[in-house]
């Protein structure tokens, strides 16, 4: 960890769309490099058996997983999960601040390491895991090579590689090359738009989720606040994402245990990347959901109720 403590900062929290437990809080963190970002933290009833560090993935806010906190709290486990620099209520990194962007992907490493830092001002309860989604896929792993201090992992849908049509590769990896040339690193990303995706997107073949209800509550929260949404990726945060999913790939597993859920209809990351991992992660478990797709944390009862047994279970075992 590196700086000093953080002065504890009150922030929002918007706990009638979190439907997290009711003791619920937020805080502003400020990175090392002086970005705002925000954290917030659900305790279960009575002691904890210890906490969950749930990174995001790209768009997400706060407030997407007070159901999945509720989840944890009804195993004993507290929560903890942030806005990501660039989104929810966090610092946007442009003037159109739409635009999902960042400089360099390991800048996601500062928000760690604030994150951890007010996670030990606020005294959350030992030991950790790790929650990783999506982008927070690709932050949780380089965070867990980097010595994240985590006694578990379990990963849905990481972001280890990007699904891609095999007829705009070329043109994704001439427009990542030419892009910094060109000054178009913060250009919207072609195919992609200012309005957050689920705002935009009729229910009927989404890519996120199979169950209509919890896509409404995707669609009502960002309908009660705004400020939450975020758009499509700009060029530069492709470009800086294949990279990292690049270097990670490169890798070799953390000496962890780990469960990794994968939606047989996944269609935003890489089934293959995620399978090449886990292929090479000792102690490691690939839990594949069928009919599942990218967001099995808000999927249908069964699928929920499945993959939180199963993360419960795996940090009840390493609580001791």
């Amino acid at each position: 960890m590196d700086g000093a403590p953080v002065e504890l900062q009150p922030a929002p929290l918007f706990a009638e769309i979190a439907l997290g437990p009711a003791n619920g809080a937020a805080h502003w963190v400020q990175t090392s490099d002086g970005v705002r970002i925000r954290a917030g933290h659900w305790r279960p009833e009575g002691a904890a058996k210890g906490t969950v560090l749930l990174f995001p993935g790209r768009t997400e806010y706060v407030e997407k997983y007070g159901m999945a906190a509720a989840e944890f709290a009804a195993c004993g486990f507290s929560t903890l999960t942030v806005d990501w620099r660039g989104q929810g209520l966090a610092g946007r990194m442009l003037a159109e601040r739409r635009l999902g962007h960042v400089g360099h992907f390991t800048d996601f490493q500062k928000d760690v390491q604030a994150l951890t830092r007010l996670a030990q001002q606020l005294d959350l309860p030992r030991p950790w895991f790790l929650v990783g989604h999506s982008m927070g896929g690709a932050i949780g792993l380089r965070s867990l090579l980097e010595g994240l201090d985590v006694r578990a992992s379990c990963f849905t849908g990481p972001m280890w590689g990007i699904q891609i049509p095999p007829l705009m590769r070329p043109f994704v990896r001439v427009l990542s090359g030419v892009a910094p040339y060109l000054r178009l690193q913060e250009r919207l990303l072609p195919t992609t738009a200012l309005e957050q995706y689920v705002q935009i997107t009729p229910f009927e073949g989404n890519t996120l989720t199979t169950d209509p209800e919890m896509y409404r509550l995707m669609h009502d929260q960002l309908a009660a606040q705004p400020d939450l949404a975020l758009g499509g990726p700009t060029i530069q945060w492709l470009r800086v994402s294949l990279q990292e999913c690049a270097e990670l790939a490169a890798m070799p597993s953390p000496a962890l245990p780990c469960i990794t859920f994968l939606g047989s209809e996944e269609q935003i990351v890489s089934p293959e990347a995620i399978h090449t991992r886990m292929s090479r992660w000792p102690g490691g478990e690939l839990d594949l959901i069928p009919g599942g797709q990218h967001e099995v944390m808000m999927e249908t009862r069964d699928i929920r109720a499945h993959v939180f047994s199963r993360m419960c279970r795996l940090f009840e075992q390493h609580s001791g």
